[in-house]
């Protein structure tokens, strides 16, 4: 795999994850459009979510079993015929269920990974899979950016119309340039029909797979309800923003692209469970940074954008560590054991978007924080193995 391979597999993560991201800037934008409230248009967020959850669980575990090319172009031509469906969408039950489907088929940043794990060796794996992920992040950071600017000017429509002619390009660009040995299926003796339940066995088998798992989804949790709500607050009376100030507050995230290969760093020489324990910790910090935004004006917005550069720092070097653990476990499985692991992180980002805008309603901004911090409640684990490890050392 050349530079320039590992260049456009993270600029399809970039995209892939994008479509996942930006509709929380423009969801206000949709509820006008479409004439229905803020908080019922902001479950085109969640069900997108959904759908991603669900796209997981049911199509990355054929990467143990189908060509890796053949998988991948077909994942993004679906994605960009179900983003341009989202776009012609009439009514809000029309955009929920291509949004589902835009979720389904927008898996190829999940594929992506462990194929490129199989490619290269073992000494480049961790500086490539750094590279993976800090492509998945610009997309998650320049998503929201250009879907709320594209959206202001043009209409809610604009943003998914753009979205999908941008995938099926990159589906014909990589059904030209992706090479064919990345077709050999990893476990070709496995029969079709295990596939869906391989993940769960493996939840079930792997220790340390449920571990992973259950940190992250407590990670994506509270970042899924602090970012789905956060449109709200802005474009709410507090402030009074229109949607592109979400995608100006998400561009401060850029710095997690540094952080992610310092973290990756640190999990090589010490292990995952520091890295994950500062996870927890810092993402309690955010929670009370983000707090203060509650009081609006200048002081309430410089803490929006700190607390939130705090979440998704936290959130993005959770996942270097947990990623860590479970890649370690299996070589021959390693679709499935992301399937199990990326299934059970975005039910834990679907769960906290919802819980997150219940709570919006009834608590307003304070409850979503609360929210936060109370999902931090896995970083007492993380202690206790911290410590056990330091007994071992010493």
């Amino acid at each position: 795999m050349d530079r320039r391979l590992v260049a456009l597999l993270a600029l399809t993560c970039a995209i892939a994850v994008g479509n996942i991201y930006f509709p929380q800037a423009v969801s206000p934008l949709v509820a006008a459009g479409l004439g229905t409230s803020p908080d019922t248009a902001a479950v085109v967020v969640t069900a997108t979510q959904i759908g991603y959850t669900t796209g997981i669980f049911l199509l990355v575990p054929l990467g143990d079993r189908l060509p890796y090319r053949r998988l991948l172009v077909t994942l993004l031509a679906a994605s960009g015929l179900a983003l341009l469906g989202a776009a012609l969408a009439r009514s809000l039950p029309q955009l929920v269920v291509a949004s589902v489907l835009v979720g389904v088929t927008t898996t190829a940043a999940q594929l992506i990974g462990p194929m490129t794990v199989g490619l290269v060796p073992e000494g480049r794996r961790g500086a490539v899979m750094g590279t993976l992920l800090s492509g998945s992040i610009g997309g998650m950071l320049l998503a929201r950016t250009f879907s709320g600017g594209l959206g202001e000017r043009f209409g809610w429509r604009a943003p998914y119309l753009v979205a999908g002619l941008v995938v099926l390009c990159l589906a014909v660009v990589l059904a030209r340039i992706l090479p064919r040995t990345t077709a050999v299926a990893a476990a070709p003796r496995v029969p079709f029909r295990t596939l869906p339940v391989r993940p769960l066995r493996l939840l079930r088998a792997e220790p340390e797979l449920r571990r992973s798992a259950c940190y992250q989804a407590a990670l994506f949790g509270g970042f899924s309800a602090v970012w789905t709500c956060l449109a709200l607050l802005l474009t709410g009376p507090l402030y009074g923003f229109g949607p592109q100030a979400l995608g100006l507050v998400a561009l401060t995230g850029v710095i997690t692209m540094a952080c992610t290969p310092v973290a990756g760093r640190i999990v090589d020489r010490h292990g995952p469970d520091p890295v994950n324990l500062t996870c927890f910790l810092a993402t309690l910090a955010a929670a009370a940074v983000l707090a203060v935004g509650a009081r609006g004006g200048t002081a309430g917005l410089v803490a929006l954008v700190l607390g939130t550069l705090l979440l998704d720092t936290a959130m993005q070097c959770g996942m270097v560590a947990n990623q860590a653990r479970f890649y370690a476990l299996r070589g021959d499985s390693r679709s499935a054991l992301n399937t199990g692991y990326m299934t059970c992180a975005y039910l834990g980002g679907s769960a906290g978007s919802w819980l997150g805008l219940q709570l919006y309603g009834y608590g307003g901004w304070l409850g979503v924080c609360l929210l936060s911090a109370l999902l931090t409640a896995p970083a007492v684990d993380s202690v206790r193995r911290v410590r056990a490890a330091k007994r071992q050392v010493g």
